[in-house]
């Protein structure tokens, strides 16, 4: 497999807009190219490590006034 691919695109075709089927077409053969690392979910974390989190009191006032988040 190539490390990376070239295209030319001919002068008569750089004056016309690609089809949505050509390009298509172009991102399906890139496709396999393009690796997607495996997901990950992140360990929790104790509460006891976090440090240095600083809120600001307008900020902290306007989360506890959500019914969501407050309350």
């Amino acid at each position: 497999m190539p490390k990376h691919m070239s295209y030319t695109v001919s002068p008569e075709r750089r004056d016309t807009e690609i089809s949505l089927a050509e390009l298509r077409g172009d991102s399906a053969r890139m496709a396999p190219h393009w690796t997607v690392p495996p997901l990950t979910a992140a360990a929790p974390v104790h509460p006891s490590l976090i440090h240095g989190i600083v809120v600001p009191s307008a900020s902290a006032r306007l989360v506890d006034s959500m019914p969501v988040y407050g309350d």
